[in-house]
């Protein structure tokens, strides 16, 4: 498979960048969209060409890492799936490729294809998380019964690996997808009530603080995630908020 790739290269966080061409040929279908970036790095050491710089880790759809915007769409076409699940076989002989980074405030290129999401880091600090004793006294899971509705709203919230695909994808650059869905996974439990006021404040908070924008209410955020997080966790988050705004007792 011969193909035509169009990469954003950019040297620096404040360097100017623009899209290079780069032929590649000899492509295989079984490749993953990684793997074959992969290859095309090989080619460009040979070359004496700095290889394109891009984010990776586990390459197996859990970690969120790989966050490239392939032909104008969040980890390219498909539906739910990572950049790094992406394969080849999506393209044909003859394409051209469009490469690009995550593009959003929030999300300050590094280097060519790789983006700072310690903006997430920062959200999950402020709040993402249940205060509980860990000392030797944990309780029993099974002791406070959970509905299992609640358990599966919670569970499907939690899968979020915060790739940041749902800002790259909003006009608005909004992490309300992303915010929601930490704050879901708590909110739907007991354990996360004693907590939950303060949680929904904070992190929603601390996005405002980091720059990103609000909900478009498109829905584009739910169709490029590729777990599927659902918009119904804004619709909760949203209001959690304006339950913990209003409440005395914070």
């Amino acid at each position: 498979m011969d193909l035509t790739l169009k990469i954003w290269r950019q040297a620096g966080p404040e360097a100017k960048g623009e899209m290079k061409t780069y032929p590649i040929q000899g492509v295989e279908e079984d490749m993953s969209f990684l793997e074959m970036l992969d290859y095309l790095n090989d080619q460009l050491i040979d070359q004496g060409i700095e290889p394109v710089v891009f984010d990776h880790d586990c390459r197996e759809g859990i970690c969120g890492m790989c966050s490239l915007f392939i032909n104008g769409e969040a980890h390219g076409p498909g539906r739910k799936v990572t950049t790094c699940q992406l394969h080849m076989r999506e393209f044909k002989s003859g394409d051209t490729i469009y490469i690009e980074p995550f593009r959003a405030k929030a999300f300050p290129v590094i280097k060519d294809l790789m983006v700072d999401r310690t903006s997430f880091d920062r959200i999950q600090r402020s709040g993402g998380y249940i205060s509980v004793n860990t000392s030797g006294n944990t309780i029993d899971a099974n002791a406070i019964p959970v509905p299992k509705t609640d358990a599966d709203k919670a569970f499907d919230a939690a899968t979020c690996i915060g790739c940041g695909a749902c800002v790259a994808t909003c006009k608005n650059s909004s992490a309300m997808l992303f915010v929601s869905a930490k704050v879901s996974q708590f909110s739907l439990l007991p354990q996360g009530q004693p907590e939950a006021k303060e949680r929904v404040l904070n992190m929603v908070n601390q996005m405002d603080l980091e720059g990103f924008g609000n909900c478009t209410n498109t829905g584009a955020c739910e169709v490029e995630c590729p777990k599927g997080i659902s918009l119904e966790n804004i619709a909760r988050m949203n209001r959690d908020y304006l339950f913990a705004s209003l409440s005395s007792n914070k």
